[in-house]
């Protein structure tokens, strides 16, 4: 008993708010939302015995998931080894290394694959030289996605069944992961993901991406692109000039990845009144209130205006565009609508038979 209590007292703090938006608009709004697969890995680890008693984590990571990690790792006192690139910034440094992670920062991009690949090759010689290692692998490994069981189980329990589920895309494991267990039941849940220009993952060039905590320079193996069915891709002017609309309507003090998701998702829920819309919203806005939440560092950086009233449907997803833009992808695989690009143009909020 005393152990179930602790579970249900644990998982409790990982689970996000539930908080109404709009007339049929509600919001996750986590903490941290990495928390959930971090502490899902390490535990999983630890019990099947890949976590020894002397094993070190190594992982690579700029952002949230390094967060979670640290915070885990502090718990279960394992020693850890973050592997960064000059994008982190400093509060988040700070922290890290004050829960006890060791941080490399790689200070060159690789030809290919950018900073991304470049950790990858770092993560990599450290794991040689230290064989007693264990690496989360949060791109690759299906325990992320599987991870997030325990949010979709929160969302039914709290909300009910729910018609569109919006959110930010970049290993792939939240979306996909609760996506995936929202349709167990046999419910067509409409799934929009959010991604940023000159991000690889639904098919467009890498390059450079001020929008950071969604997006990726490579493929993720947990990145399931027929989960969904319909992909935005918005600038860092409108997610961050978002993620401030929903500070001062709503009280939400949220990161830019949760205002590039809320941007889709108010759209979304608007043009289709009679669906009820969850946006998920992973991770707070403190690392941010020299940044997004700076008007002078705003202005400092052209990432000022008006937020456009609705995304431009676009018939070729893998050109980037300069401002909010959707594509109907209608839960095919990449190959297939790389096939198709140029061809087909956006479709309607719900297309026939998403719900």
């Amino acid at each position: 008993m005393a152990v179930n209590a602790y579970r249900e007292t644990t998982e409790a703090l990982l689970l996000p708010r539930i908080i109404r938006l709009g007339r049929n608009l509600y919001g996750a709004a986590f903490t941290l939302m990495k928390l959930v697969p971090a502490r899902h890995i390490l535990l999983k680890a630890e019990r099947d015995g890949a976590l020894g008693p002397a094993t070190t984590v190594v992982e690579t990571t700029s952002g949230t998931f390094g967060l979670a990690l640290a915070m885990q790792a502090a718990l279960m006192k394992r020693p850890l080894v973050l592997v960064s690139d000059p994008v982190i910034d400093p509060p988040l440094l700070r922290r890290l290394t004050d829960l006890g992670a060791r941080v490399e920062i790689c200070a060159e991009p690789a030809e290919v694959g950018g900073f991304q690949e470049a950790r990858l090759k770092r993560l990599a010689e450290i794991r040689a030289e230290q064989p007693d290692s264990f690496c989360p692998e949060q791109y690759e490994n299906p325990d992320n996605p599987a991870s997030y069981s325990i949010v979709a189980e929160h969302i039914e329990r709290t909300l009910g069944p729910v018609d569109c589920l919006v959110g930010p895309v970049g290993s792939g494991g939240s979306m996909c992961g609760i996506a995936r267990a929202l349709r167990s039941g046999g419910r067509r849940v409409h799934a929009v993901g959010v991604d940023s220009h000159h991000s690889v993952l639904f098919g467009q060039p890498d390059g450079h991406r001020t929008l950071r905590g969604l997006g990726n320079s490579l493929m993720p193996g947990n990145l399931d692109h027929r989960t969904f069915d319909e992909v935005h891709w918005c600038t860092a002017a409108e997610a961050f000039g978002a993620t401030r609309l929903l500070h001062s309507t709503s009280a939400l003090f949220q990161g830019p990845t949760s205002g590039a998701a809320y941007l889709a998702a108010r759209w979304w829920a608007e043009r289709t009144p009679d669906a009820k819309v969850l946006v998920m919203l992973p991770d707070e806005g403190y690392r941010y209130q020299e940044t997004v939440y700076d008007d002078a560092w705003l202005a400092a950086h052209d990432l000022t205006g008006a937020l456009p009233a609705a995304p431009a449907d676009v018939a070729d997803p893998t050109v980037p565009s300069d401002r909010w833009s959707r594509y109907a992808w209608d839960r095919r695989a990449l190959a297939e609508v790389r096939r198709t690009a140029g061809h087909s143009g956006g479709a309607g909020p719900l297309a026939e038979g998403t719900r």
